[in-house]
């Protein structure tokens, strides 16, 4: 006989059924439901490739929709500069503010359901800021060793900077679940925060022993943008995060049973270790290449699956983790087009643009929190 009761996941009660027969499976969605979502799917998709257009459409040159179409079917368009523009500027940018925005979304995801934290995600946990230390530390090594001999090991210096990004992120990762097994929700947050603190303040020391010139790059990288990205960096940018992408959604169903805690996850038949190293192993290919080259990008992955639990009004995994691929993508192309609009004066990054719709998420987050409510009493 089924155990039917109410759960409290990410601050909202939900119904649960647990049965011996299906472990991972929430309660059937009705048709009219099912009709619903995939409307949103479809509207989502149409959202993105819509985005995406206007990328290449928009700027501080605006190119006609006819023009992009023959350059990129090889015809010569009417400006020479057209081919230069989308090829050099804005079509790696585009692609990559696609990839890393999906990416972000799908880790946030992960980390606040395996951490039971409504406000975990890549940033918030301090992992952002360990792959920043660990570029860092790759950069250093880098001018100590001489450019001379990284010219002839190019493919071998890009591959080092990740590896260094996913070290520093392991690392932090490794001590935020170490810590959450013994601390509360909050104070696992502030934990995160401190540890990120932590790592830009060695970032800061590890670069005052770098020449002029590295130090000048890696603050201008430290902004966060898509824009630094070229066609080169994709042989190892995209399959890592494609990897990081197919492995978060093998683990949907697991996740699912891990909404009921860990204890029950492991009744109903879950590997809860296996599934967890997965998780862990899925957030760091995801956060740690797409921070590696493109800087610290702050609040995707924190709102961006509060966005699809309210957009589709679902906890279910196997719904939020392709909804939470598309609203990643839509939100980082939808913040880098702002970025790049003709404007005078170019003074907005990726980030502001991101705090500006993040943090009132962020704050609705917590005052609709039972949990992070009753901190202030």
């Amino acid at each position: 006989m089924a155990a039917r009761r109410r759960v409290q996941i990410l601050g909202e009660s939900f119904p649960s059924t647990v049965t011996r027969v299906a472990p991972y499976m929430t309660p059937s969605s009705q048709s009219p439901r099912a009709v619903a979502r995939l409307w949103l799917f479809g509207l989502l998709t149409t959202s993105v490739v819509g985005m995406f257009v206007l990328e290449l459409t928009i700027g501080s040159t605006n190119i006609p929709l006819a023009e992009i179409a023959k350059a990129l079917v090889g015809r010569e368009p009417q400006q020479a500069t057209t081919v230069t523009i989308l090829y050099e500027l804005r079509l790696p940018r585009a692609i990559t503010a696609t990839a890393v925005g999906a990416a972000l979304g799908a880790a946030g995801l992960q980390l606040q359901t395996l951490f039971r934290n409504p406000l975990a995600g890549p940033w918030a946990l301090g992992i952002t800021a360990g792959a920043q230390l660990g570029a860092a530390l790759v950069v250093v090594t880098g001018s100590l060793i001489g450019s001379s001999m990284l010219e002839y090991l190019a493919i071998l210096n890009r591959l080092s900077v990740v590896a260094g990004a996913a070290l520093g992120a392991t690392l932090v990762m490794a001590v935020i679940t170490f810590i959450s097994r013994r601390v509360s929700t909050i104070t696992l947050l502030v934990v995160g925060l401190m540890l990120g603190f932590l790592a830009q303040g060695l970032v800061a020391v590890v670069l005052h022993f770098t020449d002029d010139t590295q130090a000048r790059i890696f603050t201008s990288w430290n902004d966060g943008s898509y824009a630094g990205v070229r066609w080169e960096h994709f042989p190892i940018l995209l399959p890592l995060l494609f990897a990081g992408m197919v492995l978060a959604l093998a683990v949907v169903k697991p996740l699912n049973a891990l909404l009921l805690g860990e204890r029950n996850a492991d009744t109903l038949g879950v590997a809860v270790g296996r599934t967890r190293l997965a998780i862990l192993a899925s957030s760091v290919l995801l956060a740690a290449p797409a921070t590696a080259y493109c800087g610290p990008i702050l609040f995707v992955g924190l709102i961006v699956p509060h966005l699809c639990r309210g957009l589709f009004k679902t906890s279910d995994h196997r719904v939020l983790m392709p909804a939470v691929l598309l609203m990643g993508s839509l939100l980082a192309l939808a913040a880098d087009l702002f970025v790049n609009l003709p404007w005078e004066r170019h003074f907005l990054h990726v980030n502001s643009v991101n705090a500006l719709i993040g943090a009132p998420v962020v704050i609705w987050v917590v005052l609709r929190d039972r949990q992070m409510r009753s901190l202030a009493l």
